[in-house]
C-alpha cells in the first residue's frame, strides 16, 4: 500500500505542476501583467513561490483574490456534495437491481431510462423543471441559495450548516427555505452522474453474479437479501470506487452551467463572470482552486479504492 500511495502522490505532484503552468500562462495573457515581462521559466518559479505562500493574486480593488474564492467555493461544494449523494442513493440500488436482473424486462427498463437521462441536455432539463415546479406550480424557487427575507450569518459558507448554527428565531423557516432552493439545482446536477453510477454498478454487479461463490451461496439457501448484502455489494462496489470519484470531479464542470442557470453563487458562476470580464487573475485563481480540488478528490478515491480492493495494488506492483 505504501508503494502504491507514493506512486499516486508522485503523479499528483506532476499533474499539479502542470496545472500551475496553465495558471501561470493565463496570467501572461494579460498584456498589463507583471508576469508578462519576465522569462517564462524564471517567472514560473517565482509564481510557484507565491502559490506556496497561499497568494493567488489581487482583485481589482487591491484585495487578495483568495477571499472571493473562499466565499464562492463552499457554495459549489455544497451543491456538488448533495448532488453526488443523491446520485449514489438512486444509482447504486437501481444499478444493483439491473445487474441482478440482467437480460430481464426490469434491466431493459432501467437501462432505457438511464440512456434517456444521459442524453437529456442539462440546460434543457433545468429550464423544463423551472417552468414546471417554479413558474407553473410555484412549489420551488427559481434561483438563489435562500430568500432575501432571511439574514444568515456566513460562518462556514455552507448554507445548511450556517442556518443550523444560527440562533435566529426564524431558523426552522430559513432551513426549509434553503432546502427548497437546493432541490432543483441538486436534481439537475445529479442527473448525469446518476446515469453513470447506474451503468457502473450494473456492470460490476453483473460480473460478480457470474462468480462461483454466488452460485455456492444460492445453493446454500441464503436469501437474496443476504446474498446482496454479504457477497454482491461487498465485491461489486470496491472496483468502481475510483470511477465514482471521477464522477464527483466531473460534477465540478457541470456545476458551472447549473450555477449559471439557477443563479447559484458558487465558483462556477464566479468563473464565468471572470471570463466575461477578462479578469485573468480571477480566472487563474479559479482554475488553480478547482483543478487542485479535482486532483485531490481523484487521488483520495484512488487510495480508498486501493485500500478496499487489493487487486488494484497488485496491478501497480506488476508494473516495472
Amino acid at each position: 500500500m505504501f508503494i502504491y500511495t507514493m506512486r499516486r502522490l508522485n503523479l499528483f505532484v506532476i499533474t499539479l505542476l502542470i496545472l500551475t503552468m496553465i495558471g501561470y500562462s493565463i496570467l501572461r495573457l494579460d498584456p498589463e501583467s507583471l508576469w508578462t515581462s519576465q522569462p517564462f521559466w524564471a517567472g514560473w518559479v517565482a509564481y510557484l513561490q507565491t502559490l506556496f505562500t497561499g497568494h493567488l493574486g489581487l482583485n481589482q480593488q487591491g484585495m487578495p483574490i483568495w477571499y472571493e474564492v473562499a466565499a464562492a467555493f463552499p457554495a459549489t461544494l455544497e451543491l456538488c456534495f448533495f448532488a453526488f449523494a443523491l446520485s449514489l442513493l438512486i444509482g447504486i440500488p437501481l444499478g444493483t437491481l439491473a445487474g441482478i436482473k440482467r437480460g430481464q424486462f426490469i434491466d431493459t427498463a432501467i437501462s432505457s431510462v438511464t440512456l434517456v437521462g444521459y442524453s437529456i441536455p442539462l440546460f434543457w432539463l433545468a429550464i423544463l423543471l423551472i417552468m414546471v415546479f417554479s413558474l407553473e406550480l410555484g412549489w420551488l424557487p427559481v434561483s438563489g441559495r435562500y430568500s432575501l427575507l432571511y439574514e444568515i450569518d456566513q460562518q462556514t459558507g455552507v448554507a445548511l450548516i450556517d442556518v443550523m448554527l444560527s440562533d435566529k428565531p426564524y431558523r426552522a423557516e430559513a432551513l426549509m427555505d434553503v432546502i427548497r432552493h437546493l432541490a432543483l439545482p441538486t436534481f439537475v446536477l445529479a442527473m448525469a452522474p446518476t446515469t453513470e453510477v447506474i451503468r457502473l454498478t450494473r456492470s460490476s454487479v453483473s460480473d460478480v453474479m457470474n462468480q462461483n461463490f454466488i452460485k455456492v451461496a444460492q445453493t446454500k439457501g441464503l436469501s437474496m437479501f443476504e446474498i446482496i448484502s454479504r457477497h454482491i455489494l461487498r465485491n461489486a462496489i470496491p472496483p468502481i470506487i475510483p470511477k465514482l470519484g471521477m464522477q464527483f470531479s466531473t460534477m465540478m464542470t457541470f456545476a458551472m452551467l447549473t450555477e449559471s442557470i439557477f443563479n447559484w453563487p458558487g465558483i462556477g458562476r464566479w468563473l464565468l463572470d471572470a471570463i466575461s470580464a477578462q479578469n485573468y487573475v480571477a480566472i487563474q485563481a479559479g482554475v488553480i482552486t478547482v483543478g487542485s480540488f479535482i486532483l485531490i478528490a481523484n487521488i483520495l478515491s484512488d487510495l480508498t479504492g486501493a485500500f478496499v480492493n487489493p487487486l488494484v495494488r497488485k496491478e501497480w506492483y506488476a508494473i516495472k
